[in-house]
Order: C-alpha cells, then sequence, then structure tokens
C-alpha cells in the first residue's frame, strides 16, 4: 500500500437535484412499510423499486409497488392499491403528500422549484410477476427468499475516523451536514443559505495516516443575490472549520468556495435531479469498490441495499474487532438464489488472520441470504428516508432502527468463529 498520496472524495447536501429525488424515492418506500403495518399487512411480502425524476416545478415518481393481499386498481389519478374489501390501502394522494413534505422539509420554497405548487405525476405500478417470482418461488422451494436480483456489492470500513470510514469522504458530509443544520435553524446570514450545496476535501496522507486537508471546495446556493464568493467564504467557513474538528489545515491549503461567484438558482430548478446517481457520495467516497446498484427506492429483498448493508456490517465489526485496520468485502448474488454466490475479503495487508479462513467465519457468524440480512439488521421498516442525504455509513444507529448496519455488535461472535 502507498502511505504517502493525496485523496479526494465529494458529497452532495440534501437539497441537491439527485438528492431530492433519492429522498422522494425513499419516502415512497418508508409509506409503503408504514401502511403495510398500520392495515395488519405482512411488511416481509412489501416490494417497492421506486425512481424520481425531479426538474423546474415537477416531479415524477415511477417504479413498481406491492403491497401483500392488495389489488391493483386503476383511478383517475393512476393505480390505487385496494384491500380484499375494496379499500384503498396506498393510493397516488399519499404518495404525492409525502414527495411534498420531504420537499418542505429540504427547503425548497422557490419560483423554480416549489413544495406546493410542483406539478407531481404518479405513474407507480404493479410489480412484474416476472421479477416477484425471483424471490416468492425461491422462498416456496427453498425455504427462503432468493436474491431480487443478480449483482455485487461492496462493504468497506478503515481506521481513519471514529465512525470508521474513510476521512475525505467523512468530512466533506461533516461540512455540509454542518451547514445544513445552521441554515434549518434560520439563525443569522447563514439562513441566507439555500438547500442546493456540493462540497469537495482533499487530505494527504503521511505514513498512512489522514495528516491534513491540502484543498476545500464548497459550492453553495445563496438566496442573497447580492452575495459574491468573498461573502459566502466569510459565511459558510467557521462551519468548515468545526467540521474538520482536529484534522489540520494545510497551511497552503487552497479554497474553493462558491468558484464560479454567484449560485443563486439551485436545485432541481438549476439542473435535473434522478434518483441513484449518487451512489459513491453514498458510500465511501471511491476508497472502496462500489457494485454498480444504488440504494434509495428499493425495498430490502433488493440485495443492491441490504447486501451492501450487510457488506458494511461485516467490514465494519472486522475492524472494530481488531482483527484489521482495513477491510473490504465483496458479496455476490443470483436472483433467485438466496445465499451469496461468493465471500471476497481483502484486508490490505492490515490483517491478523488469514482471509480465507474469515471468509468462511463470515458465513458462520452471519446468514447472508436476503432473508438472513433482513432478519439479522431489522430491516423490514421505515427508516429509509433518512439514509438519501449524508451517506448511508458512518451514521450513527437510531432507536427507530434506522442504520443498524452500523453497529458492532458482531465483534465477539467473530472472535469466537475464527478462534475455533
Amino acid at each position: 500500500m502507498r502511505k504517502d498520496y493525496l485523496f479526494t472524495s465529494e458529497s452532495v447536501s440534501e437539497g441537491h437535484p439527485d438528492k431530492v429525488c433519492d429522498r422522494i424515492s425513499d419516502e415512497i418506500v418508508d409509506l409503503v412499510y408504514r401502511e403495510a403495518r398500520k392495515t395488519g399487512m405482512d411488511p416481509w411480502k412489501v416490494r417497492v423499486a421506486c425512481e424520481t425524476l425531479a426538474t423546474t416545478n415537477r416531479v415524477v415518481i415511477a417504479g413498481e409497488v406491492r403491497v401483500p393481499d392488495t389489488l391493483l386498481k386503476k383511478g383517475k389519478d393512476g393505480e390505487v392499491l385496494l384491500d380484499k374489501a375494496g379499500h384503498p390501502v396506498v393510493n397516488p394522494s399519499k404518495f404525492k403528500a409525502v414527495a411534498r413534505k420531504a420537499i418542505k422539509a429540504i427547503g425548497y420554497e422557490q419560483a423554480g422549484f416549489h413544495w406546493k405548487n410542483a406539478k407531481i405525476d404518479v405513474l407507480l405500478h404493479g410489480q412484474s410477476p416476472d421479477i416477484g417470482q425471483g424471490v416468492d418461488n425461491a422462498a416456496d422451494r427453498q425455504g427462503e427468499e432468493g436474491a431480487g436480483d443478480q449483482g455485487i456489492m461492496f462493504g468497506y470500513a478503515c481506521r481513519e475516523t471514529p465512525d470508521l470510514m474513510p476521512a475525505p469522504i467523512y468530512y466533506s458530509h461533516k461540512m455540509l451536514e454542518k451547514l445544513a443544520e445552521a441554515r434549518h435553524s434560520g439563525k443569522g446570514e447563514v439562513g441566507k443559505l439555500g438547500p442546493d450545496a456540493k462540497s469537495q476535501v482533499t487530505v494527504r496522507y503521511i505514513d498512512g495516516e489522514a495528516a491534513e486537508v491540502t484543498q476545500i471546495v464548497l459550492s453553495t446556493q445563496h438566496m442573497d443575490e447580492s452575495w459574491d464568493s468573498k461573502k459566502v467564504r466569510q459565511v459558510v467557513e467557521p462551519y468548515i472549520r468545526d467540521a474538520l474538528g482536529d484534522l489540520k489545515i494545510a497551511d497552503n491549503c487552497n479554497w474553493y468556495i462558491n468558484p464560479t461567484g454567484k449560485f443563486v438558482i439551485g436545485g432541481p430548478d438549476g439542473d435535473a435531479g434522478l434518483t441513484g446517481r449518487k451512489i459513491i457520495v453514498d458510500t465511501y467516497g471511491g476508497a472502496a469498490p462500489h457494485g454498480g446498484g444504488a440504494f434509495s427506492g428499493k425495498d430490502t429483498t433488493k440485495v443492491d441495499r441490504s447486501a451492501a448493508y450487510a457488506a458494511r456490517y461485516l467490514a465494519k465489526n472486522v475492524v472494530a474487532a481488531g482483527i484489521a485496520d482495513r477491510c473490504t468485502i465483496q458479496l455476490s448474488y443470483a436472483i433467485g438464489v438466496a445465499q451469496p454466490l461468493s465471500i471476497y475479503v481483502d484486508l490490505h495487508g492490515t490483517g491478523k488472520v488469514d482471509e480465507a479462513k474469515l471468509e468462511k467465519a463470515l458465513r458462520d457468524v452471519m446468514d447472508l441470504s436476503p432473508t438472513g440480512i433482513r432478519r439479522h439488521l431489522d430491516l423490514n421498516k421505515p427508516v429509509y428516508a433518512k439514509t438519501t442525504a449524508y451517506g448511508h455509513f458512518g451514521r450513527k444507529p437510531g432507536r427507530d432502527g434506522s442504520f443498524s448496519w452500523e453497529k458492532t455488535d458482531l465483534t465477539g461472535a467473530l472472535k469466537k468463529a475464527l478462534a475455533a
């Protein structure tokens, strides 16, 4: 491994056009889980694959949805899910309502994109039985759900930060989180910032350790049209320094704050957004591989989501257990097949055990079928909207069951399995 180098990662705020779409898609996932539970339906049988497009005062929500014991019937506003008695379970008006609520919570009340005035089209329809059978028929045949699709997923952890995340993405997220908290408070000049923002941090590594920040990039929307780059820096610099904490800012660090100048028109009015276009922001900032699949808008039978969470969970527990300082895990799946086809572990020369032995131990300590992952991490819950900004990883597990894959409660079982 290289010991001395520069590495850069970026993050985007909750108001970035693509993140607006991720948020709406996961609000739909959460809505379907909530409605299923409210009506006494089995959350294990919920299926959602939701994509969102946002542009100037327009939102289009498309994809597939299935709630158990329901029928789809076309209505004037789109397809309505009815229970056996003919009562609506989830209808387009509820989908539209959660989308508007999300846009409002992010802070969009602008002429070109306003939570109240944006036109919202709901084009959700029933799940294809040809796709559904990959999960359902496999469960009938082998006693557990098959993967909802083929694919490869990666998990990663390292000792660079308290949350066992790479430093560049960790601090890129922190900068935007701090600014968002201040913006939502509405106090002082920082309250004049807009929802749309991007950050980028370059970290210098010396002898393998994150030593200092050499480049800081931030572009943030602002509502006061008189502001220039100098004024924006004056407003945001204290929050950036606070976010970086003990990580040194190099004496010759280059600051690029709103380098193009004025940034008033932002969000979906300035640039169209789509679900799933910020997958590297969602994961490790490029410090580890990504299998290609996005997370947002998908229920947890989709291994793009659940298995990526499981891979992070395992990698984090490996590092937390002191087995290695860095860990990359790959899982692979085939549609309709429950157990992963392969498990690959790379400890990057920092491990205290043989990687092949660790691969076997991982199968021993956790059932990595979609059913096993969903059960172990308790994923059949409406907890996904909060994952859509500032990363799916490196977050604090919540009392509501959110970010359960960030727990380090498997360290003892891992050590025991390796000692056997």
